[in-house]
């Protein structure tokens, strides 16, 4: 655990459950559904590995369980956790205020079948604009630590492919606007493309 961002994946299974219920409303094509459905669990398993989940009672609602997250004894003791909790910290004050803003611009401005509508699609409209910043974290660790020796080679591997294929496919398979132009939004992928 020690110089992996926990934080940030925990943001990045949010931001990637956001965007699959956004294109299961948008009702867009079932292979570019199936892809982020995919990502989306896997996401969401990776929270499983680096997070001991406890399902706790609520105080007033007793037949109500809500999961609790709490880190692993390993990463507790590691100094990764202090410069995670940190950098998550000064990106939760740099990003509230812009989803909020982002918030009621889009309904002032836009117009929505429903609040779900509105809420769903403020949401990912916030992270395929500002979706970069939950790379900050693990950028910050990295930084503080001068090591970027706990980044896997597969992992490396497999973000590539998924890079290629998801430039390939941007605009040839049925998805929204806001999807297809949500592919090139990293500065990975101009990053990826120079070398």
């Amino acid at each position: 655990m020690s110089g992996l961002s926990i934080r940030g994946i925990l943001i990045n299974s949010i931001f990637q459950l956001i965007i699959f219920l956004y294109l299961l409303e948008s009702e867009t094509s079932w292979i570019i559904l199936l892809s982020v459905g995919i990502g989306a669990i896997i996401e969401l398993w990776k929270i499983t590995r680096v997070f001991e989940i406890k399902w706790t009672k609520l105080k007033y609602f007793p037949l109500i369980y809500v999961p609790t997250f709490h880190d692993r004894s390993s990463y507790v003791k590691s100094n990764t956790r202090e410069h995670d909790n940190t950098a998550v910290k000064y990106l939760m004050i740099a990003a509230f205020p812009l989803l909020v803003g982002y918030c009621i611009w889009s309904l002032k401005y836009k117009a929505h079948k429903s609040w779900y509508s509105w809420l769903l699609k403020s949401l990912v409209g916030f992270v395929y604009t500002f979706g970069f910043i939950s790379m900050t974290p693990q950028l910050f660790i990295n930084y503080k630590l001068k090591s970027v020796a706990h980044m896997p080679w597969k992992s490396f591997v497999y973000k590539a492919l998924n890079t290629f294929i998801d430039d390939l496919f941007a605009f040839v398979i049925k998805m929204p606007w806001m999807h297809r132009i949500a592919c090139f939004r990293d500065g990975k992928k101009i990053i990826f493309y120079s070398f």
